[in-house]
């Protein structure tokens, strides 16, 4: 393939060299298109397909810890969902327009990226981040799903156990996961786990309205700083989607129209974060749980929400996990091209049933939701989605080529994050370890 054989030749090349201005390479602008070597996007998807990928990862389980982020933050949170919504949609442009700094070719990844940056240490580095939420994150979901399908299975035979529950839905998700070989493939997936993610945000907000009169002496805080590390760390976390954006970019037809859709799709994200935020808070307070259904009463509105989330965290984890296999084959050269059709298929076969089952064995050992995801959350969205991408960007486009209001919010960007991840950090040991 071409665009391989182009990687191999610059790979040893300065990338560093950058336009003297971010403005002066567009991505997919048709100056460029003749000389830079971009992805194969002959068999590539729609924008709207694209739009469906960020959402369903985005808002999947982040969706549910917002309230909680609340009675950990106090109302305070709030600024901090608006704060992480643009500058995580700041960072998601950032990132896929580095992917073409070079000009010569389209980098594929975002330890590609780093490496252009930092050498190979700091694309290792990266990429450890980068398969801390590629894997944690479905790692998650596979608790999640296994505990809730024991849940709906209450009082029946089927109520065999959080464990074994977990391993039959890691074994289904690996289908997909095995047969599905690229993000347009798994976008159809993405849509249905976006209805279900409308139908939990419809379901909590008007439960909450029905359940608000009983709850009248409800206690709340406006802020609560010593949480509020941990609280912006949670919030992080729902808005993790940079492990995915380059394989999701990737798959675009059009790929001028990435900042649209990341802007777009969070958007959507954070809109839905709001309303599931102030009416879970608003109504269940200071006694409000992660996952957010858990706080619901126990009848049907709470076993619809159950039902529809554990639809979106099965739909999910492939996408979060094809991501991971997609950077794993490019870093292996694992191509139809160089196996050929039965070897290649046979080889991702093995990397990728090996992926689930370390999944698998994880989350059938650390089966705590919220410590799990307050820790995925300080830990590595913090460094993916607000300081890595700056850092990368000052380093290889300068910071004299950014106007005094721009790198202003580069730097609130990164304090955020660090105070996220170390603080938040943490805080999200002690939780775990407690949870022990």
């Amino acid at each position: 393939m071409a665009y391989t054989e182009e990687k191999k030749d610059i790979e040893h090349k300065d990338f560093t060299t950058h336009p003297s201005s971010e403005q002066d390479f567009e991505i997919g602008s048709a100056t460029d298109k003749d000389a830079l070597v971009d992805v194969d996007r002959s068999n590539a998807g729609s924008s709207l397909m694209a739009y469906f990928n960020i959402v369903c990862v985005v808002a999947g389980t982040g969706i549910l810890g917002i309230p909680f982020a609340l009675r950990q933050g106090g109302w305070m949170g709030l600024l901090i969902l608006f704060l992480a919504w643009t500058m995580s949609s700041y960072t998601a442009v950032v990132l896929i327009r580095l992917l073409y700094v070079n000009g010569k070719v389209r980098l594929s990844s975002y330890k590609e990226v780093a490496t252009a940056a930092f050498g190979p240490i700091g694309g290792w580095i990266t990429f450890f981040f980068n398969a801390w939420i590629a894997l944690g994150a479905p790692i998650l979901y596979m608790v999640l799903a296994g505990s809730n399908f024991n849940q709906l299975a209450r009082g029946t035979v089927a109520e065999i156990g959080d464990i074994e529950w977990t391993i039959i839905t890691s074994a289904a998700v690996c289908i997909p996961f095995v047969l599905v070989k690229t993000m347009k493939e798994v976008a159809w997936m993405s849509a249905v786990g976006v209805v279900a993610i409308l139908i939990v945000v419809f379901v909590v907000w008007i439960q909450a309205i029905r359940d608000g009169p009983d709850r009248s002496l409800i206690e709340h805080n406006a802020v609560i700083w010593e949480m509020f590390p941990i609280s912006l760390a949670t919030i992080s976390f729902s808005f993790g989607g940079n492990v995915v954006y380059p394989n999701v970019e990737a798959s675009m037809k059009n790929p001028r129209n990435w900042a649209k859709v990341a802007w777009g799709g969070l958007s959507t994200c954070g809109a839905m974060y709001l309303i599931v935020a102030v009416s879970g808070y608003y109504v269940y307070g200071t006694t409000v749980v992660n996952p957010v259904y858990n706080s619901l009463p126990d009848d049907a509105g709470r076993i619809v929400a159950i039902v529809v989330i554990t639809i979106n965290v099965v739909l999910s984890a492939p996408i979060l996990t094809t991501s991971f296999a997609l950077d794993v084959e490019e870093m292996f050269n694992i191509t139809v091209e160089r196996f050929g059709k039965i070897k290649e298929f046979l080889i991702r076969l093995v990397l990728r049933v090996s992926i689930m089952a370390v999944v698998t064995v994880i989350a059938c050992t650390v089966p705590h939701f919220g410590a799990l995801m307050s820790l995925i959350g300080a830990f590595a969205n913090c460094a993916l989605i607000f300081i890595f991408p700056i850092l990368i960007d000052l380093k290889l486009t300068g910071w004299r080529t950014k106007p005094y209001y721009e790198l202003a919010w580069c730097a609130l960007t990164v304090l955020l994050g660090l105070v996220g991840m170390v603080f938040g950090t943490i805080e999200a040991v002690k939780e775990l370890i407690a949870a022990y």
